[in-house]
């Protein structure tokens, strides 16, 4: 990035910009193209023209390729006045304003808007200049505080804009412009930005600074990356467990061990989540072919080490008895690993029979390394949501039969009643000798939510069904980022009116909710297909409409688990409903043509906790759509559905106001993550 003031800008030589400017580029690890030193001459006059012979500009602050950390991309240039900030976005050689080009702007605004602490008070203004467009005429938004809508340029119209916007701008209390570049700007990227970024050689510190009260995401990054150097150094073989609520940044730790320090020692990140796989695979290969403008089919390829489905890399040890190339598995959602009575059953009809359970098996494969070795498993408490899946005391039995291991974890993983988990056994870690204890291996606050931290802790209360506990987190920390309706349009038109810019919104479901079909929503998002979950999550509509906000598609908790959106439906379905008179939710399952009632408490907590991930992949906003029911369709009561309504009313949750704007981020520091 580059800062000066306007009349330092244009006192100064445009090739020693250009220079500095490519210079600045290639420590991103990035060629730079004559294109693209092209494009930066291109932007520098289109500037000095639009900002010659405006002495007022003198002392306004411009700032060339500004980094905009959640997307791993830079604003083009940002002009800081005293009556607002302008975001401006180049599109040199341009002879259209394309709707995606206007979307990247608006949501550069939106990025500011949400996590610059300078931006609170003033209008922020996208401007889109494609150099050789021809702008149609132009109607002034409202420009209050915040992200306004996209305004159109030419090279040749926007001395003439820049100078009506200034006089539109209110002259309200002068935003002090040289205190601006050096105010806090704390972005918190989604899933797959990160994922990209960290691909790229940048660390997490680069990507997630955290608010005074989130510095235990360095910390746990720091502690795993420790934990690494010591096994390598100690000649040890060594496991983590690292907990943490739902987007607290269990996965963006992991990632930064593999793509980090661990790189060297061939790390490789492992989930048995396909959807997490497939899509995590190809927006690194899109994000490195585009950067290194290399061929897709070579990006991919080198993705593959990288990022591996657990299921073969599983069964390729346990077949071949080789030593793996990788000294560093991280392992996402370890509490799913299959216990060893799951295990040895699934792999009766399989090409390679299992013999024990996943982390056995797992703990044999690294262990083959003579010298040393590292697995991190990432814990997701309360999320095992399927028969089988052992959670913790399956990898403690597995340990418990393998002492020469070290073993790292938090103190709440011996007494899970700590993190609020106490009445499931499987999230109890056995006493184990040698255990060592740390407590930055726990991540207990949110960066996900990004309106309010507790937002994890209102769903846990939800789901216990403790409403008093939920309401009362409502009245001390609302709003709350749901909002309640029961009207599926309705749902969609809001979604589709509160993403703007680059924000994506989806609708998600329950694997059980499969009476949704009868109110339309008969479309599941295969998880095992590689090119329609990939297509769901980075692609947009109306572009491609196998996108997810298309809204036409659902995804369940097998698709969404460990990802996110920023905007979620949740289609609410008769598999976890209430009955009037009872405390306590019915989980249920559909089988041939009616509900039964899970009564196993694994099978339960396995409902409980599909909803909970459902529940918790939203950045900014979950909406729940409750269906009405139907008097004549016994598999949906609407007795059944109004009894859920009422109980989420009674948890403090707002019902939907289509009239209402998006809704307000709380102050005073409300998106400092």
């Amino acid at each position: 990035m580059i800062s000066l003031r306007v009349g330092a800008f244009l006192a100064a030589d445009a090739q020693t910009l250009v220079a500095r400017l490519a210079f600045e580029d290639a420590q991103r690890f990035r060629g730079n193209e004559p294109r693209q030193l092209r494009a930066w001459a291109d932007t520098l006059d289109t500037l000095r023209a639009a900002l010659a012979d405006w002495p007022e500009t003198a002392d306004w602050r411009l700032l060339l390729e500004y980094d905009i950390h959640r997307l791993g991309r830079r604003i083009d240039a940002v002009l800081v006045t005293p009556r607002g900030v302008l975001v401006l976005e180049f599109k040199a050689g341009a002879e259209a304003f394309l709707a995606q080009d206007r979307a990247q702007a608006e949501d550069y605004a939106i990025d500011l808007q949400d996590f610059h602490s300078a931006c609170r008070r003033h209008p922020i203004v996208p401007v889109l200049v494609a150099t050789r467009a021809q702008p149609g005429p132009m109607a002034w938004p409202l420009l209050l505080v915040g992200a306004t809508t996209v305004l159109d340029a030419s090279a040749a119209t926007l001395p003439a804009l820049l100078r009506d916007l200034w006089r539109h701008l209110p002259q309200g209390e002068p935003l002090d412009v040289a205190a601006w570049e050096h105010a806090p700007y704390r972005p918190v990227p989604g899933i797959i930005d990160a994922a990209c970024t960290l691909y790229t050689h940048h660390g997490v510190a680069d990507i997630a600074a955290a608010r005074a009260d989130a510095n235990n995401l360095t910390a746990t990054t720091d502690a795993i990356l420790a934990a690494i150097s010591s096994a390598r150094t100690d000649q040890r073989h060594t496991i983590l467990f690292v907990t943490g609520i739902p987007g607290a940044g269990k996965t963006l730790c992991g990632l930064n061990a593999v793509f980090g320090s661990g790189r060297d020692a061939g790390a490789t990140f492992l989930t048995g989540n396909p959807a997490l796989v497939h899509v995590l695979r190809e927006a690194l290969a899109r994000d490195a072919a585009a950067g290194a403008r290399g061929r897709m089919r070579a990006a991919r390829q080198r993705t593959k080490a990288a990022i591996q489905a657990l299921p073969a890399f599983r069964d390729h040890y346990v077949g071949s008895g080789d030593v793996p190339a990788e000294r560093v598995a991280v392992i996402d959602e370890a509490q799913r690993a299959w216990s060893a009575v799951h295990a040895i059953s699934k792999g009766r009809d399989r090409e390679v029979k299992l013999h024990d359970s996943e982390p056995g098996h797992l703990l044999d494969i690294m262990g083959r390394h003579p010298d040393w070795a590292v697995i991190v498993c990432l814990i997701g408490n309360g999320q095992e949501i399927h028969t089988g899946e052992g959670g913790l005391a399956e990898w403690g039995t597995a340990l418990q039969a393998r002492p020469a291991w070290r073993v790292l974890a938090a103190p709440g993983m011996l007494d899970p009643g700590l993190l609020g988990r106490a009445a499931d056994p499987r999230q109890r870690l056995p006493a184990l000798p040698g255990l060592q204890t740390h407590d930055s291996l726990h991540l207990d606050v949110p960066v996900r939510s990004i309106r309010n931290p507790h937002a994890a802790a209102w769903v846990d209360a939800v789901l216990a069904g403790d409403q008093p506990a939920a309401a009362a987190i409502a009245r001390a920390h609302g709003p709350l980022p749901f909002l309640l309706t029961r009207d599926l349009a309705a749902l969609r038109r809001h979604l589709r009116a509160t993403c703007r810019g680059l924000r994506r919104a989806g609708l998600l479901a329950s694997s059980g909710a499969r009476r949704l079909r009868a109110d339309g929503l008969g479309a599941e998002l295969p998880h095992m297909e590689a090119d329609a979950v990939a297509h769901w999550f980075l692609d947009r509509w109306p572009a491609d409409v196998r996108a997810s906000d298309a809204l036409d598609t659902v995804a369940t908790e097998f698709s969404c688990q460990g990802l996110e959106l920023d905007h979620v439906g949740l289609c609410w379905g008769g598999d976890m409903v209430r009955v009037s008179g009872h405390a306590e939710w019915r989980p249920r399952t559909f089988i041939g043509t009616n509900w039964q009632t899970r009564h196993a408490p694994e099978a339960a907590a396995n409902r409980r906790n599909t909803y909970r991930v459902l529940l918790t992949r939203a950045r900014y906003e979950t909406v729940i759509w409750v269906p009405q029911g139907d008097p004549a369709d016994r598999t949906r009561a609407p007795a059944e559905f109004a009894a859920v309504t009422a109980f989420l009313t009674a948890c403090g949750i707002e019902a939907l106001n289509e009239t209402q704007a998006a809704p307000a981020i709380p102050s005073p520091q409300p998106a400092l993550l």
